[in-house]
């Protein structure tokens, strides 16, 4: 792929400024130069001009969605490499129609997700985020936690990651129940958890976890009917995708406390709208999808990208998706 004039390498959304620190992108001159976007665009005419110029880029998961018609308006772009070896933002079928090799990334730290899980489900069960400000503003204790020792944990997923999270429920003394459409009785009980059937999940539950794979099977799989077969003061919390839970039925809910309330690190567009109601709603709590965005998996991403990008040019392209 190397020729007499270097190749442009765009690296996008790089939002903590750490990309250019954590790989040896020196090591891909004189063949190519790479650049660093720390800002995310997400109008579609802006976004191709801005990478009109470059054959190469690389994404941060699925911060920015690369669909036929961006494709067909990067004529020069012949390389896509992504963090993970799955990017539902990208249309594959229509980068190899355009003659476009997308490569990923394998590794990272698979507790990332499951940490930052529990994390929102111990803040939002005892107010953490709620209790901090008052504090700030000079009061005082506001409300009464809930204790998750004998509660009822509900898993939307058993698979990596909703394994390692059920694993920690169990640890904290809760009854852990778990469905998907594939899940067996065996298969739950290998991890300690009790597989139910799905509305059983939704009305047991006092913590319901998201933990699905987007796809066409599971996006608006939580909808307004799923959501109102919930306790009263349960906590829905999803760390999967945004798309997997009807976001206006969500919002209905949660605007007329119908469930105790959510905690979100994804959305169906993000970044999250300025004027978004789960920036404002008192019963959620929400972070900027930051499960996988830890300095392990940073380390392991930004390093297999570099040697993808140099493959490339060697003619002999890895990890291709």
């Amino acid at each position: 792929m190397s020729g007499s004039a270097a190749l442009n390498v765009a690296v996008l959304d790089d939002y903590q400024h750490v990309a250019p620190s954590l790989a040896d992108w020196a090591s891909l001159q004189p063949q190519a130069n790479t650049v660093f976007f720390h800002d995310h665009v997400s109008d579609a005419d802006a976004l191709a001009a801005r990478l009109a110029p470059f054959d190469a880029v690389v994404l941060m998961r699925e911060r920015t969605r690369f669909d036929a018609n961006l494709l067909a308006r990067l004529p020069r772009l012949k390389l896509i490499v992504s963090v993970g070896m799955w990017n539902a933002a990208i249309d594959l079928d229509a980068a190899k129609s355009r003659g476009i090799v997308v490569s990923g990334t394998t590794g990272g730290d698979a507790a990332a997700t499951p940490a930052l899980t529990w994390s929102l489900i111990l803040a939002a069960t005892r107010n953490l985020y709620g209790e901090a400000a008052s504090l700030r503003a000079g009061g005082w204790q506001t409300r009464v936690g809930m204790d998750v020792n004998g509660k009822t944990l509900g898993v939307l997923g058993l698979g990596r990651i909703g394994e390692a999270v059920a694993r920690i429920g169990v640890a904290f003394g809760m009854r852990v129940i778990a469905w998907s459409q594939n899940l067996s009785s065996e298969r739950a009980a290998e991890v300690g958890v009790q597989r139910v059937e799905k509305d059983e999940l939704f009305r047991e539950a006092d913590v319901l976890t998201i933990h699905l794979k987007l796809g066409d099977r599971t996006k608006g799989l939580v909808g307004a009917r799923e959501l109102g077969l919930m306790k009263p003061g349960a906590y829905l919390v999803n760390t999967s995708r945004g798309p997997i839970v009807s976001e206006d039925a969500l919002i209905e809910a949660l605007q007329e406390r119908r469930i105790g309330g959510a905690a979100l690190d994804v959305f169906d567009e993000e970044p999250l709208a300025a004027g978004h109601p789960f920036r404002f709603l008192p019963n959620v709590l929400a972070t900027p999808h930051i499960g996988y965005v830890t300095e392990n998996t940073y380390r392991v991403a930004y390093p297999q990208i570099v040697e993808a990008i140099r493959a490339w040019i060697d003619g002999a392209p890895i990890r291709q998706l």
